[in-house]
């Protein structure tokens, strides 16, 4: 059976807040850390607004509500508790676990820029802070340190 699906990857580069995101990721200093949160957040809710509202079987946000886990701590909590309370949420939601030195090798693979948090050392602080959020609600974390296809496939199974 065909189902349809609809994906989002935030901050995506089809609007202007997204590109906004993408010029502070790869910049340096905390004001780029705070402007690349403010615009991920932005356009999160941008996506939300538009996307929603779609009769797909199926939509993906990506990073989404974990994207809070980037804030500083205790920052990362509060913001994902505050959207959290605002934004559709499904009764599945998954959280794909791959540990840091994994993510790194994947990132250094696939890119030739690297995002201000793509260090291992970021990397590691982040994965903590969005592990423990998944105890807010209900989510599904799996292991996405296997091969794209199991990884596919144990999301087959969840979803089934």
């Amino acid at each position: 059976m065909n189902k349809q699906v609809s994906i989002r990857v935030h901050p995506e580069s089809d609007n202007w807040i997204g590109q906004r995101a993408h010029i502070f990721l790869y910049s340096k200093g905390k004001s780029a850390h705070f402007s690349s949160a403010l615009f991920y957040m932005a356009d999160v809710l941008r996506s939300v607004l538009l996307y929603s509202w779609r009769k797909d079987d199926y939509i993906i946000f990506v990073r989404y509500l974990m994207g809070t886990a980037y804030l500083p701590s205790p920052l990362h909590s509060i913001g994902y508790n505050f959207f959290s309370a605002i934004v559709p949420k499904s009764n599945k939601m998954f959280f794909l676990d791959a540990n840091p030195e994994v993510a790194a090798s994947r990132i250094n693979n696939n890119r030739t820029d690297i995002e201000m948090f793509e260090n291992l050392a970021s990397l590691k602080k982040v994965r903590v802070k969005a592990l423990a959020l998944t105890r807010f609600d209900n989510w599904i974390i799996i292991d996405s340190n296997q091969p794209t296809e199991d990884v596919a496939s144990s999301l087959r199974t969840h979803l089934a």
